[in-house]
């Protein structure tokens, strides 16, 4: 079966949460109206992608929210996937008419459903007016890649990236802006420091998060009552149960996988999980 080909969007609101407007595009080429979106560039990750796209074609920089239900359907005797996610505006750099995009409006949702062509998009609205718009993010990161902890010699806590994970680390560096994360706390060992790195130096280190001192009472009660987006990098023995002291669900990620878990105050409202 051939894999499908996968887009990735945001619905971009503004305004007062009882009371949004969201940003609706016309593209000549197609002469319709619908949410900013486009296809993924080689090895582009799906949430990269979409901060790109919006960018591109409407000139904001946004923060995204929780996940909406992807879109499917046929391109060309082919299914292609959009993803997409609420987002709010953290800059505007005005918006540029072009070839691909003419016109940006902001319209309130009845008007956006009236306006839109694809009654999918339409949808999309739904969705959004479903839950709480804003959120705050909570970036839970399992470290990159090490190597085998059998093969390394010498204390554990100093074994570092190798080369893939090297390659996961930049596939977050690229994500994070996604999320505009305030703080980045990481488990002292080096390949946890490491996969932050490459989206900033600034991390706090805190033995709570390492495997070694890890607690099943004080490890959440550190993040439970933060309030800024965060980013967070620990280990496998120590996720699975801080995400579901927080959220009460059970994930679990690979190496170089993370986790996504919006809050509205000590609530989370929405958990999503990525590989990179």
């Amino acid at each position: 079966m051939t894999d499908p080909l996968r887009a990735a969007g945001a619905v971009v609101w503004r305004g007062h949460t009882s009371r949004p407007e969201v940003a609706v595009i016309h593209r000549p080429q197609y002469d319709d109206w619908t949410f900013p979106k486009g296809k993924l560039k080689p090895g582009e990750h799906l949430i990269a992608a979409a901060l790109r796209e919006v960018r591109e074609e409407t000139g904001l920089t946004p923060v995204l929210g929780r996940s909406l239900p992807p879109i499917h359907y046929l391109h060309k005797n082919r299914l292609k996937r959009v993803d997409y996610w609420a987002a709010q505006i953290v800059q505007d750099d005005g918006f540029v008419p072009g070839v691909e995009v003419d016109e940006l409006h902001w319209l309130p949702l009845d008007r956006a459903r009236e306006r839109l062509t694809y009654e999918w998009d339409a949808g999309l609205l739904h969705a959004l007016a479903g839950a709480p718009l804003a959120t705050v993010p909570l970036v839970l990161v399992r470290h990159a890649a090490a190597g085998s902890r059998q093969e390394w010699q010498g204390d554990d806590g100093l074994r570092p990236l190798d080369a893939e994970g090297q390659a996961q680390a930049a596939t977050i560096a690229q994500v994070l802006p996604a999320y505009q994360p305030e703080l980045l706390i990481s488990s002292p060992s080096r390949r946890c420091v490491q996969t932050l790195e490459p989206f900033s130096s600034s991390i706090r280190l805190e033995p709570l998060l390492s495997e070694e001192s890890q607690d099943p009472r004080k490890t959440p009660a550190l993040l439970r009552d933060l309030r800024a987006p965060t980013a967070v990098c620990s280990h496998r023995k120590v996720l699975p149960e801080l995400i579901h002291a927080l959220s009460g669900e059970e994930v679990h990620l690979r190496k170089g996988a993370f986790a996504v878990l919006h809050r509205l105050g000590r609530r989370v409202v929405s958990v999503e999980r990525h590989s990179t």
